[in-house]
């Protein structure tokens, strides 16, 4: 028993702290009890642990243990103890004195004295949640060998001073989000030895700067970065790139040489201009891309970015508010057929809808609100087979594509991207976080486009917002609308539809919003329970001199 080095019973249920058998192993040096819901006190459970092993202890790993109080004073009886994890608790306490120091996700304040310099040499420092500030941590300052840094989350309210970045020139994983940091970025950045930075969520200001050469993801959002992208970026292996909500201004970025970025969001910034050409460069194509986000804020002008012709594995794009123009191309359909999300609003495109765009059969997102859009709704513009459900064999109903194909190298496609769009549904706009994967959304409002609405729209049966208002549609509304069972919002308003409200409206169980206003409907209203529960009544109706009965005081027998 004495010749044990190493003690592994993570995911097991306790009931003493220390097992009564461990108690005699003098050698133990590698003690993982990893989410055991100990509950209990760190001080308890370390002067339970054995006398003799205390001294030749090296790791000891206790994350997400339920353990509560606070951290010894002293850990002198520690004496070869380098790496101690202790993330996921409920502790205070003082710092202690390790190699790598995991502390993530507790409370646990750590107050040195300014002028303090700490006798230890960290290479791993995880503190993500636990109190650091107001003001930087001096002690950090003779860190020189951290490799892993993460400070997120720690209350720090200052302005970055410099040495904090000459301590992280070295630093391949950088994190100090959400903390309100101010201050300029480095003008040395470049010669940074950085893999990964977020320094999201914070106040920093001015120019962004040439970026470290084996840099692969960066996360400089919600920040107040400002004036033009740097011409050479530098970083030719960046994978995902994050520069939403900042003032940075001047034309957008060359995205044709990083062949290796699959996520960019530029978007809420004050970007201008037309869209790079990639057609000087055949040799550095990006096929990787598979979310672009340019909108809200910018302005960019010209023509739908043709560079987006060479990536095939796109999913996602939002173009939105800007002031493109020109028609929509047809090869969208052909070179971009991962593509499920699809948001163009509030530009100036115009002409007809392409019928090559049917060749999106994954597309469960399109929004082509607030452009110029004419002529009629193609016959084949039901052949979205991502605003379908599929059955699972488990039963379960499912979105096909987008909702269950963000994922990259294991991890959800959208973590760490934008979680705040603004999403028109239910005559207004409401805001989706990470649950916009699954949002199934035909939205063609404020546009020119005539003729009947397609009987087949009633295929789409996945839809959860339907928006086809202020258009010149006409014709009957179509009876196997009632098919859409998942639909939450449906507003048909502003055309000029005739002929009666089709029964099969009162079948939509999922239904909170409606919106038949201003078109020729005439007729008995339909009588509903769902019907029946709608907000605000009469202004479902309103502006169709032909409609009777409840809820309009126009009785079914008047003259």
């Amino acid at each position: 028993m004495t010749s044990i080095v190493v003690i592994d019973l993570s995911g097991n249920n306790l009931v003493e702290m220390i097992p009564s058998n461990l108690k005699n192993l003098c050698n133990l040096e590698e003690l993982l009890l990893h989410a055991i819901n100990i509950n209990g006190s760190i001080a308890e459970f370390f002067e339970r642990l054995p006398d003799c092993s205390r001294s030749k202890l090296r790791t000891l790993s206790l994350p997400m243990s339920n353990l509560t109080g606070s951290l010894p004073a002293k850990l002198e009886p520690f004496s070869n103890l380098t790496w101690l994890d202790l993330s996921g608790n409920k502790l205070t306490g003082p710092l202690i004195s390790l190699e790598r120091l995991s502390l993530t996700d507790n409370s646990i304040a750590i107050v040195v004295n300014s002028t303090w310099v700490p006798p230890f040499s960290l290479t791993y420092v995880q503190l993500r949640s636990c109190i650091l500030g107001p003001k930087f941590p001096m002690w950090l300052r003779w860190q020189i060998r951290i490799s892993d840094l993460d400070i997120s989350n720690t209350s720090i309210s200052d302005k970055v001073p410099d040495w904090f970045w000459k301590m992280s020139s070295s630093v391949q994983f950088l994190n100090i989000r959400n903390n309100q940091i101010s201050g300029l970025l480095p003008s040395t950045m470049e010669f940074m030895a950085a893999l990964a930075m977020d320094l999201s969520s914070n106040q920093l200001s001015g120019p962004i700067p040439k970026l470290p050469i084996n840099l692969t993801g960066l996360d400089l959002s919600r920040n107040h970065l400002s004036g033009p992208l740097p011409a050479d970026f530098g970083a030719p292996g960046l994978e995902t790139l994050l520069l939403f909500d900042n003032y940075i201004s001047g034309t957008i970025p060359s995205l044709c040489e990083f062949q290796f970025l699959w996520l960019v969001d530029i978007s809420g910034n004050k970007l201008t201009g037309s869209n790079p050409d990639c057609s000087f460069n055949t040799s550095t194509k990006n096929t990787s891309l598979n979310i672009v986000n340019l909108s809200l804020g910018n302005k960019l002008s010209g023509k739908f970015p043709s560079f987006l012709q060479n990536c095939q594995q796109l999913i996602f794009l939002d173009l939105a508010n800007n002031q493109l123009s020109g028609p929509l191309p047809v090869w969208i359909g052909e070179k971009l057929p991962s593509l499920a999300f699809l948001r163009l609003r509030s530009n100036m495109f115009y002409g007809h809808i392409p019928i090559e765009l049917t060749k999106l059969v994954n597309l469960q997102y399109l929004d082509l609100a607030y452009n110029n859009i004419s002529g009629s709704l193609p016959e084949f513009f039901v052949n979205f087979k991502g605003m379908v459900i599929t059955r699972g064999n488990d039963g379960g109903i499912y979105s096909p594509f987008f909702s269950t194909s963000m994922s990259y190298g294991g991890a959800e496609i959208m973590d760490g991207f934008n979680d705040s769009f603004k999403v028109v549904t239910k005559g207004q706009e409401q805001l989706y976080t990470r649950e916009i994967v699954y949002m199934v959304n035909l939205d063609l409002s404020c546009n020119n486009i005539i003729g009947k609405i397609p009987e087949e729209i009633g295929t789409l049966v996945a839809l959860k917002n339907l928006n086809l208002s202020w258009n010149a549609f006409s014709g009957n509304i179509p009876d196997k609308i009632g098919a859409l069972l998942q639909v939450e919002s449906l507003d048909l308003s502003h055309n000029d539809l005739s002929g009666e409200i089709p029964n099969s409206l009162s079948a939509l169980a999922s239904l909170s919003h409606l919106n038949l206003s201003y078109n020729n409907l005439s007729g008995k209203i339909p009588s509903g329970n769902q019907l029946r529960t709608l907000d605000d009544q009469p202004s479902i109706y309103i502006g169709n001199p032909g409609l009777c009965g409840p809820p309009l005081s126009k009785s079914l027998f008047t003259n």
